[in-house]
């Protein structure tokens, strides 16, 4: 049976093949060694990969885990003030929706509620792309950093894969939001 692969830093079990970053990676490769990410600390290591277990879908770009989730947020950067809702959110990112008009490349100040009762977590992020789906944000630090914001992404993601997470009832204008 295939031995379960861990992270050699925290020992977590929730490791993700990554992309190779150079081209030693790459012939380390041909050997059966490949670069994972742990998705508890966000380790990147190398690992001898027969014989052991892990995800096996196809490797893409993103080094996190997206977690679905419908969270209020409230930006600024210069000029630009808005807020709307998270609909995913990773160690690395999120993706919200909203009727601001930002570009890529513009840097805000996000404030994301994780629970009604509690203040905001706050993070800085650059603006990465705007598309039909929403606006992309990439955190400048990583969300580890962040005590509130890593222990909301442990416990999202410790089993309710696929659950949505609802922290906070839309903005009254929003018309998704029940009368």
């Amino acid at each position: 049976m295939a031995k379960p692969l861990q992270c050699p830093q925290c020992g977590n079990e929730s490791v993700v093949r990554t992309s190779c970053f150079s081209p030693a990676e790459r012939v380390a490769g041909l050997l059966f060694v490949s670069p994972f990410r742990c998705q508890a600390c966000s380790f990147r290591f190398l690992a001898f990969r027969l014989g052991r277990r892990y995800p096996m879908n196809l490797v893409d770009r993103r080094e996190y885990k997206r977690i679905p989730v419908r969270l209020f947020l409230s930006f600024s950067g210069g000029r630009v003030r808005g807020d709307g809702t998270v609909l995913d959110i990773s160690m690395g990112g999120c993706v919200i929706k909203s009727k601001t008009q930002v570009k890529a490349g513009d840097i805000f100040y996000l404030q994301i509620v994780l629970a009604e009762q509690q203040p905001p977590v706050e993070v800085a992020g650059i603006v990465r792309s705007v598309s039909d789906r929403g606006i992309s944000f990439k955190f400048l630090r990583a969300a580890q950093e962040n005590k509130r914001l890593l222990e909301f992404l442990h416990g999202q993601s410790g089993g309710t894969e696929g659950a949505v997470h609802s922290a906070r009832p839309l903005l009254p204008a929003d018309p998704a939001e029940p009368g």
